[in-house]
């Protein structure tokens, strides 16, 4: 394989992913200029991502290209180190890995800043090191890291940031991260990591045990039913981000809320029963919400 075809895969490998999000990345009506450059942000969000669950794709392909020796291939800490380093010459030099390449022409259009990427990047780090979170407010710390750079980005994208804009973002984002762990919570127990803050797991009697089980118990339903609406109140705080924008701008943002708030309705109708396997709304419901969210009802 030359080098134009192995950067070509590395690409489609983390790209084609787009497509399982509970949010559209880069719907067909927005402008190609927007499209092309979230589609950048989104191959940047997701690789940092798959590198700290570590699932790049096999053969090492990624590591080499970041340079971390074979040795240290699986080593996570190292390859976002090495990631660091070439999101840094994005904005200095000339990155090595094939999405930092995509990503820099957005960066010098959009005159991006350098933050809200090492953001992404440090709540990976976060991943390595810390597994489980004691109260609800060290939890949205950390979707301070993980979520809330992705929104960010795109108002700053589409050139639409204000501060009230970012506020209301940061709790879509938020929201849309923690209803992610909702779904996630048997894969998540699988990586050992826990997002279910331990002071709301001691309230309603939940142990870790719990959580290995095929399907809820009834103080796991009740748990997971309390997260979802904390979510679900937190995505209602960021909708009117959408009524503030208009145009196709207004028909993306709508989706990412209504995406979020139809995976909270395929939890409650799955019992909130979330162990067998991440309940996910189906395309009406995702139109259904997105008309109700377009329409500035709750």
């Amino acid at each position: 394989m030359t080098g134009t075809d192995t950067a070509t895969a590395l690409e489609r490998a983390t790209l084609d992913k787009a497509a399982r999000e509970n949010f559209p990345v880069a719907p067909f009506f927005l402008p190609r200029a927007w499209r092309t450059d979230l589609m950048a942000v989104y191959g940047f969000a997701r690789l940092v991502d798959d590198i700290g669950d570590g699932d790049l794709a096999p053969g090492g392909a990624d590591a080499r290209v970041l340079g971390v020796p074979p040795e240290r291939a699986d080593d996570r800490l190292a390859l976002l180190d090495a990631f660091e380093a070439d999101l840094r010459r994005v904005f200095d030099g000339t990155p090595h890995h094939p999405l930092l390449r995509r990503l820099q022409p957005t960066v010098r259009r959009r005159g991006l800043t350098c933050e809200p990427f090492l953001g992404l990047i440090a709540a990976n780090r976060q991943d390595q090191l810390v597994t489980r979170y004691e109260t609800y407010d060290d939890l949205r710390a950390y979707c301070e890291l993980s979520a809330n750079p992705v929104g960010r980005l795109v108002l700053a994208v589409t050139g639409t940031e204000t501060p009230e804009r970012i506020r209301r973002s940061d709790a879509v984002c938020t929201g849309l991260q923690i209803v992610e762990h909702l779904q996630d919570v048997a894969e998540d127990l699988r990586r050992d990591r826990i997002y279910l803050p331990a002071q709301d797991m001691k309230r309603f009697h939940v142990q870790e045990s719990d959580l290995a089980a095929p399907s809820s118990g009834a103080s796991v339903r009740a748990l997971v039913a309390f997260e979802a609406r904390r979510a679900h109140d937190l995505l209602n705080e960021g909708a009117p981000l959408v009524g503030s924008v208009h145009g196709r701008l207004k028909l993306l943002l709508a989706g990412f809320v209504a995406g979020g708030k139809a995976a909270v309705r395929a939890i409650a109708a799955a019992d909130f029963d979330v162990l067998p396997g991440p309940p996910k709304p189906g395309k009406l419901q995702l139109l259904r919400e997105a008309g109700t969210t377009l329409r500035g009802e709750g």
